[in-house]
């Protein structure tokens, strides 16, 4: 039995499994779905990277062309579109989920032969294996068209290199690496093929070169105390190149269609001439830390009234400030629409919220923003309700659904926890391994803070930091072995 396990098919199969049931029991869509399949499909059938803006076809650049291109090919090869393709678009993402699964257990085995390249690493490997194929987490965004899987599998794919690279300066070089691909021993290629697979990235998330820049951090620290400042420059230099030359196509389709020369999606998602409420993403980051509360405020904004009694009460510091919001909603709630008079009215009360308690808006509420993302179970797309407390209410009303829930809440921790123990046992066995611990924690620490400043914090977006997590966690499970 414990040979069966061992073997990577075997992981292979049982995440294919899970991937599939997912696909066939608890297919899932959401409102970007529908934005990439438009797209997709203008772009398959009329040549043009394009949505339906009033009935008419419009160029936009409201998402990466990444998504949308994946999309077309599948749509080709089906000769289906929109939700009729949505079955091979969902089996095609597990298997790229299971292509992610190889690298992260490939990655976590690195970390472990970089302790010592004599170390056997099968167990680490295969710990990993197992992790990352039965996740839940991840497994289940298979079964939905949008970006996450391709975010996982690109992130996977570019940490490797950079937990190489990293570590390449203090040594002479991986020996288990150099006798079978002695490329990837080489500073050069590692450095390009890290920029290059985060540019890809990139194409299908905008935040990707996040991993460049801790990349860059930590290769910085390590490189500035060898007095080797002036190389760290040209490392930099060369793979913002690189990052920046795939993006390129991007840029020039933008400046020659939209006359906009840009190489990322516009932040706020919005359309030419389209307002952008500044104010009220102000005022909503003011008392907005739960995923659950998106659906009651934000993601109303121009399609639905939003009500008043609706709002948690920790949005008003006062009931005058209360009836302000309701005197700014009326109007709105009569057209569904947000004027720019009133959004400077929303932005006006975000001012007045933060000077009155500046810790709150900057301290409290984004810390509180990111213990939220990391310990809500990411179960959005199947069919419980994901509340875990009150415990006792909750399990009054549903008993299987609270079951279901704290199971995954728990679970969602043991990784978190894992991950801990792992790093702090690599970090403590050998110097070599240390910057490339840094990397992956230095990723998970960076990327929190930056979702702590989107308008709305879904839980789902920390999903592209489990390949680092993971990797760490199967530490855990890995042989007593000797520092080199």
């Amino acid at each position: 039995m414990k040979r069966i396990f061992s073997h990577p098919l075997v992981a292979l199969a049982a995440g294919l499994c899970l991937r599939l049931s997912f696909v066939f029991k608890f297919p899932a869509n959401s409102g970007d779905t529908v934005l990439y399949e438009q797209m997709a499909t203008n772009w398959l059938k009329h040549h043009v990277y394009a949505m339906e803006v009033f009935g008419r076809i419009t160029p936009v650049d409201l998402r990466m062309p990444g998504y949308p291109a994946f999309l077309a090919i599948v749509y080709a090869i089906t000769r289906g579109t929109g939700p009729d393709a949505r079955v091979g678009v969902m089996i095609a993402q597990a298997f790229v989920d299971l292509l992610s699964c190889v690298l992260i257990a490939t990655l976590a085995a690195t970390l472990w032969l970089m302790v010592n390249e004599r170390n056997p690493p099968g167990r680490v490997f295969a710990a990993a294996l197992w992790m990352a194929a039965l996740c839940p987490f991840t497994a289940n965004y298979a079964a939905v068209p949008l970006t996450e899987i391709f975010a996982i599998f690109f992130t996977a794919a570019a940490l490797l290199p950079l937990c190489l690279l990293v570590g390449r300066p203090r040594n002479n070089g991986w020996m288990f690496i150099k006798k079978d691909f002695p490329f990837a021993n080489n500073y050069g290629y590692l450095a390009a093929s890290a920029a290059l697979l985060v540019g890809f990235g990139t194409l299908f998330r905008p935040e990707t070169p996040l991993l460049l820049v801790v990349g860059w951090i930590v290769l910085g620290i390590v490189l500035v105390s060898q007095h080797e400042a002036k190389r760290w420059l040209f490392t930099v230099a060369g793979m913002a190149f690189l990052c920046t030359a795939v993006l390129v196509p991007w840029a020039v389709r933008n400046a020659f269609t939209l006359h906009e020369f840009h190489f990322l999606a516009p932040k706020n998602s919005n359309l030419p001439g389209e307002l952008v409420p500044y104010g009220f993403m102000s005022w909503e980051k003011t008392w907005l830390y739960r995923f659950r509360d998106v659906y009651l405020v934000p993601w109303k904004l121009n399609d639905e009234a939003i009500r008043v009694e609706d709002i948690p009460a920790r949005a008003f510091d006062t009931a005058e400030e209360r009836d302000r919001v309701a005197a700014i909603l009326e109007p709105y709630n009569n057209d569904l629409t947000l004027t720019a008079e009133e959004d400077h009215a929303f932005g006006e009360l975000a001012r007045q919220r933060t000077a009155r308690h500046p810790l709150r808006t900057f301290v409290w509420l984004p810390a509180a923003r990111a213990v939220t993302l990391w310990f809500t179970p990411r179960i959005e797309l199947i069919p419980v309700s994901g509340t875990v407390f009150p415990l006792k209410q909750s399990w009054q009303d549903d008993k299987v659904d609270q079951s279901v829930t704290v199971g995954l809440f728990l679970l969602n921790i043991a990784y978190i926890a894992l991950a801990i123990w792992g790093a702090l046992r690599l970090w403590r066995q050998s110097v070599a391994v240390r910057p490339a611990v840094g990397v992956l924690i230095v990723f998970v620490i960076l990327r929190t803070v930056f979702l702590t400043t989107l308008e709305t914090p879904e839980p789902r977006y920390v999903l592209v930091c489990f390949p680092a997590l993971i990797s760490l966690a199967a530490q855990v499970f890995s042989p007593s072995a000797e520092p080199k």
